[in-house]
């Protein structure tokens, strides 16, 4: 094997693959990337037995082949390179990297040892990677992270004709989206899946410049096969899958409350720094007192035995008083996830759950549900 190429192009090609490889893999040759040429063409690849990343690049090829070579080294090695072409072969045993005055020399793993990378599933249709990107951004931040409890560590994306909804709860709190999307074939357009959060917020965010994303989807329910994500960005052609999660998730909508007796609107901005000064004081995961009244609501934190910060905002308010208690981060979540400058808050009672929409749903629903964390008394 043998070629040359464009050092920010290889660069950013290793750095994409490289994502997929695991810290402490299982097999040695799993901490490797794939590397093959193949005409004029360059496929790097990686492979961990659940995600797999693939990027195709153009270069000048001098021999086609292929070579398997430490990822993360590989990645620190192309992205220290000085600015200039480079040159790139096989010698025995020994992948051989030239840039320049720079030449670097890594042992290769044998390739015979290498999985065979997953084949993309049956492409479902296509969606806007930008909006898509956002979209698991604001749902994946209330997927929960602990293990031993898989249902609750994936984003369930639900498919209906032209529509995916996107969910993910952690237990304490519940994010959905909703979004338009375009499938191959909407009159049969249907599937349920739980794909792993993290694996679908870095696919989602690594192919958020696609101006279109295909999403791929095996047959079968929950739990079977694999799902895909695809795009070109930047004239590279990238690939990415992950096997779904065999587990069946809660039924959330049953949660999502159809009325509320009371509703508070405030800019998000505002509250942001002042959940934020309030919470100095106590501990991390210490709940945050908030009374809603007419015109205003009271955030208080601390105690008598602790340090104590108060501080009061203005705020749209229509109901009776109420009183309530967050844990701040999971509300600076909800409220960084909100694409408006002012934050609807829906009430039903204080112990129960509250709504978190944006100002205006212009078409992109978005809701994040809170628990409350009940006061003494």
């Amino acid at each position: 094997m043998k070629f040359r190429v464009e050092r920010d192009a290889l660069a950013d090609a290793v750095t994409w693959a490289a994502r997929s490889l695991a810290s402490r893999p299982t097999l040695p040759v799993l901490a490797g990337l794939m590397l093959k040429v193949d005409g004029d063409q360059l496929s790097v690849s990686g492979f961990d037995l659940e995600a797999s990343t693939e990027v195709d690049l153009e270069v000048t090829a001098g021999a086609p082949g292929q070579a398997l070579v430490s990822g993360r080294l590989l990645a620190d090695i192309t992205k220290a390179l000085p600015p200039h072409p480079v040159d790139v072969m096989v010698d025995g045993t020994r992948l051989t990297i030239t840039c320049g005055s720079a030449k670097f020399s890594l042992p290769t793993m044998p390739v015979d040892d290498y999985p065979k990378l997953p084949t993309m599933p049956t492409t479902a249709g296509t969606v806007n990677g930008a909006e898509f990107a956002a979209a698991v951004a604001q749902v994946a931040v209330a997927a929960g992270r602990d293990d031993t409890l898989p249902m609750l560590t994936g984003v369930r994306l639900e498919i209906e004709g032209d529509k995916l909804t996107l969910a993910a709860t952690d237990r304490y709190r519940l994010a959905v989206r909703e979004l338009s999307w375009s499938p191959n074939d909407p009159a049969s357009a249907s599937a349920q899946v739980l794909v792993p959060a993290r694996t679908l917020a870095d696919a989602a965010k690594s192919l958020a410049h696609s101006d279109m994303l295909t999403i791929a989807l095996s047959a079968g329910g929950t739990g079977e096969g694999i799902i895909g994500f695809s795009g070109t960005t930047n004239g590279r052609a990238s690939r990415t899958t992950t096997r779904l999660l065999d587990a069946t998730f809660p039924p959330y909508r049953s949660l999502l409350p159809n009325e509320w007796a009371s509703s508070a609107e405030i800019a998000v901005g505002g509250l942001v720094e002042a959940v934020k000064r309030v919470a100095l004081v106590t501990d991390r995961n210490a709940p945050i007192r908030m009374e809603f009244g007419d015109g205003s609501v009271a955030l208080t934190a601390g105690g008598d035995d602790e340090g104590r910060a108060e501080e009061q905002l203005e705020v749209t308010y229509d109901g009776d008083p109420i009183t309530t208690a967050f844990n701040p981060q999971f509300l600076l979540d909800g409220l960084g996830a909100l694409p408006t400058g002012t934050a609807r808050l829906l009430f039903t009672s204080s112990t129960k759950p509250v709504v978190l929409r944006p100002e205006a749903a212009d078409g992109a629903e978005y809701t994040y549900l809170i628990m409350p964390v009940r006061l003494p008394g």
